[in-house]
């Protein structure tokens, strides 16, 4: 049987599909399962043990997407798939979706789109928080009935393979900035992806520094995504008269050099992005931070025995929200989560650790 997945693109939100794919091939051997994503999300799943083939696209811009697009159509109708699950469930996804022909396409129930799909499956309109990795995984039950269910996160915990070249590639880089075996590797991711999740960068600056102090043994790597490398960079200079145990590296990582720096960490402390979600992949302690979003929808999805730590300011009647405008005004969700919540939650993670260890 050949299966085609779609999610195109966001890093958390193709990682949050991993699940799902195990889950398919554990239940469906010997299927051949391709997967369609777009370049920048496509590391996360370049080793996935469980995908035979990986298609890798690009998003051209104005008539050279038709082009490329029904250059794409026509490669997928030709692959003869016998069944599509689309994560994605956008346009363009849904599109393609149609395009394969398939006998059994399968889409959540969304307006203007079903005429692609051959099986619908209503989005969850119920009150409480739903995990992404929930709503992935009730895609699958139209597949196979025995697919049905919940999934659990010790069993089905997101994945994203280690690279361990890459890993000692980091180790050499890490040694050679000073960082030994005794010290404590903190990885602080400062981006956000977008300003309604943004933690000012003060905040950070407290924060980094209570920590430092707190251990001299410590040692952080600061790290950001391409457009919110000014703020980064702000946030070093700050940082770099204060506190002494800034780990500088030589080079901007990529997505596999992350995900192998923080394999190396003792802790990850970073906003609900798609780098929080790839420290997921590993066993190294979380502690994230949330603002408009909730960690019941969008948490950390892996083992429940590894450390994940949530700061966030609670209960307000703005929260969460659909992050396009912030009704009271001064985006009081993360101004109000004050440096000290994150460091408790800091410090409760690696003391869970230290315990769990020992």
């Amino acid at each position: 049987m050949k299966i085609l997945f779609i999610r195109l693109r966001l890093i958390g939100d193709v990682i949050f599909t991993t699940p799902s794919i195990r889950a398919v091939k554990r239940c469906l051997p010997d299927a051949h399962l391709t997967y369609v994503v777009e370049r920048e999300a496509a590391p996360i799943l370049s080793r996935n043990p469980h995908l035979s083939d990986l298609i890798v696209v690009d998003r051209p811009q104005g008539l050279q997407r038709l082009t490329y697009d029904f250059a794409l159509a026509e490669s997928l109708r030709a692959a003869r798939f016998d069944a599509v699950i689309d994560f994605h469930g956008g346009p363009r996804s849904s599109w393609l979706t149609w395009c394969t022909r398939a006998p059994l396409r399968i889409g959540y129930s969304v307006p203007f789109r079903n005429w692609a799909y051959t099986d619908h499956v209503p989005r969850s309109r119920r009150l409480e928080a739903r995990h992404s990795v929930v709503n992935q995984w009730d895609l699958l039950a139209a597949l196979d009935k025995r697919l049905g269910g919940r999934p659990d996160p010790q069993r089905d915990s997101v994945e994203m393979t280690e690279d361990l070249d890459v890993t000692g590639a980091i180790k050499h880089r890490l040694a050679q900035a000073g960082v030994g075996p005794t010290n404590q590797l903190i990885v602080i991711h400062v981006s956000a992806g977008n300003v309604f999740r943004q933690w000012p960068a003060d905040y950070f600056v407290q924060t980094i520094a209570t920590l430092a102090k707190t251990d001299p043994r410590r040692r952080f790597v600061i790290t950001s995504g391409p457009s919110d490398r000014g703020a980064k960079n702000q946030i070093v200079a700050v940082l770099s008269t204060q506190v002494r145990q800034l780990v500088m590296l030589d080079e901007e990582l990529d997505l596999v050099e992350l995900r192998s720096l923080i394999g190396l960490a003792a802790l990850f402390i970073g906003g609900d992005t798609g780098p929080l979600h790839l420290a997921a992949t590993t066993s190294v302690p979380i502690v994230g931070i949330y603002g408009p979003t909730l960690a019941a929808r969008s948490a950390p999805w892996r083992d429940p025995t590894y450390s994940v730590e949530t700061a966030d300011i609670g209960t307000l009647s703005c929260r969460p929200c659909n992050q396009r405008h912030c009704e009271p005004g001064d985006f009081r969700c993360l101004t109000r989560l004050a440096p000290s919540i994150v460091v408790a939650a800091a410090e409760r993670a690696l003391e869970q650790c230290r315990v769990t260890s020992s």
